[in-house]
């Protein structure tokens, strides 16, 4: 417990600082003095996971433990594109957010660790890295669509200095969904080579929204290339098939494992 809460304290330090350093100085200039914080909350939330893994015998990735290592996934991609200048903003919501996921976990307790063979240890891990790269994605299309509407209605809002140039962030977005794509890709792919009965009852819905959003990012992906997607348009493709993504996986668990008592 006490690892738990000086990773969210260190979290929650780590996202006051830096939004002290962007509200002082803007996207540009903003210091990296919340980067030490920022590590130590991503290494003592990995540490939590481990050390409940080991008493546990093996990775637990049951619902709020698979929440919290998206968050945890999150907060790791924001660190390190921030630390290298690069919309460093962003870690004023997930660092926060990955905080959250981490005290969820610890109060709903860890369940006993299903045995996995490497196989479906490899599908559930790539899993989560897409998951947690297209939900940074959804977070980017978000101040996206918010700074894209600040200066059409020439609302020049202070919030605005903490992030990059429009074009910036939206370059930024599209190559954070091509790599969440990628994942994704072969996370499908892993789960109809490894994964026996991918079309059982309690998987099919799952499978269906997966592939489903797994459609839409391609789509959004090659009408950025052929048509020249962006703005709005990118925002809602974005949205859209990350609510999906997320009713594939975690609305799943949560009926399976929350309401029915079942393994997800």
């Amino acid at each position: 417990m006490t690892i738990v809460l000086i990773s969210i304290v260190a979290y929650l330090l780590a996202a006051g600082l830096l939004a002290s350093a962007l509200a002082r100085d803007g996207e540009r200039g903003a210091s990296r003095v919340w980067t030490p914080a920022a590590v130590a909350a991503v290494a003592l939330h990995a540490l939590a996971h481990l050390l409940a893994w080991r008493q546990a015998g093996g990775a637990d990735l049951h619902f709020f433990a698979a929440l919290s290592l998206v968050g945890l996934g999150m907060a790791v991609l924001t660190a390190l594109v921030g630390s290298i200048g690069r919309m460093a903003a962003l870690g004023v919501i997930v660092f926060p957010l990955a905080a959250a996921t981490l005290l969820g976990y610890q109060l709903q307790g860890h369940v006993a660790a299903a045995t996995l063979d490497w196989r479906l240890q490899l599908h559930a891990w790539l899993a989560l890295l897409a998951y947690a790269t297209l939900a940074v994605a959804a977070l980017l299309a978000v101040l996206l669509w918010l700074q894209e509407r600040a200066l059409r209605r020439r609302e020049f809002h202070r919030w605005l200095r903490a992030l990059p140039p429009l074009i910036e962030l939206e370059t930024l977005l599209f190559r954070t969904i091509a790599v969440g794509f990628a994942l994704l890709t072969a996370t499908l792919l892993t789960g109809v080579l490894f994964v026996e009965n991918l079309l059982a009852q309690h998987l099919v819905h799952k499978t269906v929204l997966s592939v489903l959003s797994w459609l839409a990012f391609g789509a959004l992906l090659l009408g950025r290339w052929r048509y020249g997607w962006r703005g709005a348009v990118a925002v809602r493709w974005t949205l859209a098939a990350m609510a999906l993504l997320v009713l594939a996986f975690f609305g799943s668990k949560f009926v399976l494992e929350l309401v029915l008592g079942r393994a997800g």
